[in-house]
């Protein structure tokens, strides 16, 4: 990897002394969103490019009820991670309008059945002319913040991640989201367990386990050919070739739901896809933000991880920002990122910010910000 960057941009020895090497802001790949209001505090975000195509999507949704959180980090192309960012949140609002006496964790884990099957729909009517979109999948990670308490989604492997104040004023890392990789031994067994018919259901390549050999995922968005027979690729695709005709899905969309009630020493939440985890464990995550300014706090999480890369790859950031997207993806993953402050004075209000302050829809990467059709959690219950 290192050598072939060096023979693009030059060879430069890794850095050692801590030093970030100077400004970030001309890397066109970075996009960052310093720090806006939401319903109980404050939120930074951001997403840094590596693929053709950005294959991962942010977004965040807030009102004066709540605020919504996804990162939808795509593989196979950007078609799935695209419309899950179009599409579930708004499953979500009509989900929730539709049965105004159910649960909001209820309604977030409909909203992402509902939108695999729309995107499962999509697949069936365009891939006579585009074969590949059957390959496209996302994985999905949403939290909702809402009286007090916060309700975490998560199929794939991105991360939500709480920080919490405890005693010495230290910080302590708590994961509120399951890795759905079946290199987790967990995973595996229960992945292995469910599919008892099926001896290829898990395989061992180069000693990482991948779902029917493929796919280091057990639960994701879209990933057709993993969940339909029909949607099988052709053979000159032969990296989405299964080694059995399919019998029943391989992969899942049904998210596992974690539910938190909100304590007095909750500081913040780090929403992240698996580009940042990859580079960083969850309690040097939580350190940074809590050493760190809350301005760009979103963007200082990347660029930390861009050190990690530096020296992984042997290429200084003012190199790798200069390599094409596609070519970077030999150096690095799109890493995308969302904090999430909590004012504890707010959290117990149930109006948070006033309407005008926290009406915000912002999701990156060249779409306007703008307001936010968050507004029927009102009618929902717990």
């Amino acid at each position: 990897m290192a050598s072939w960057l060096a023979r693009c941009c030059g060879r430069t020895p890794p850095r050692t002394d801590g030093n970030d090497g100077g400004d970030d802001h001309d890397d066109l790949l970075l996009w960052s969103n310093s720090l806006l209001p939401h319903y109980v505090g404050e939120f930074s975000a951001a997403i840094v490019q590596a693929n053709v195509l950005v294959e991962d999507q942010l977004q965040v949704e807030t009102f004066r009820c709540g605020t919504f959180v996804g990162v939808y980090d795509g593989h196979g192309g950007d078609d799935c991670s695209t419309y899950v960012a179009q599409r579930l949140f708004k499953n979500f609002l009509r989900i929730a309008k539709e049965n105004p006496n159910g649960t909001v964790g209820n309604a977030i884990r409909d909203a992402f059945m509902a939108t695999d099957n729309e995107f499962l729909r999509l697949v069936e009517t365009s891939r006579e002319e585009n074969p590949l979109i059957a390959a496209a999948g996302s994985c999905g990670l949403v939290g909702v913040i809402w009286e007090g308490k916060v309700y975490v989604a998560n199929a794939g492997d991105s991360r939500a991640v709480l920080g919490r104040l405890v005693r010495n004023n230290q910080i302590v890392a708590q994961q509120l989201s399951e890795d759905h990789n079946p290199n987790n031994a967990s995973v595996r067994e229960a992945l292995i367990s469910s599919h008892s018919d099926d001896p290829n259901i898990v395989v061992q390549k180069n000693g990482v386990w991948r779902v029917k050999g493929i796919i280091q995922l057990t639960r994701a968005l879209g990933d057709g050919y993993l969940k339909r027979a029909e949607f099988a690729l052709p053979a000159e695709h032969t990296r989405f070739q299964l080694p059995a005709p399919l019998q029943r899905p391989a992969l899942t969309a049904e998210p596992s739901m974690q539910e938190h009630t909100i304590q007095p020493e909750d500081r913040f939440l780090i929403f992240a896809s698996d580009g940042l985890w990859d580079c960083l464990s969850n309690q040097q995550a939580v350190d940074i933000v809590f050493a760190s300014p809350r301005a760009g706090i979103a963007r200082r999480l990347i660029r930390t991880a861009m050190q990690v890369i530096e020296n992984r790859c042997g290429l200084r950031y003012e190199l790798i920002k200069m390599v094409a997207p596609g070519e970077r993806r030999a150096c690095h993953d799109d890493i995308s990122v969302v904090v999430v402050y909590i004012e504890h004075e707010m959290t117990g209000s149930g109006r948070g910010h006033s309407a005008s302050a926290a009406s915000v829809s912002v999701r990156g990467f060249g779409n306007p910000e703008g307001p936010s059709e968050f507004t029927v959690l009102d009618e929902v219950e717990r």
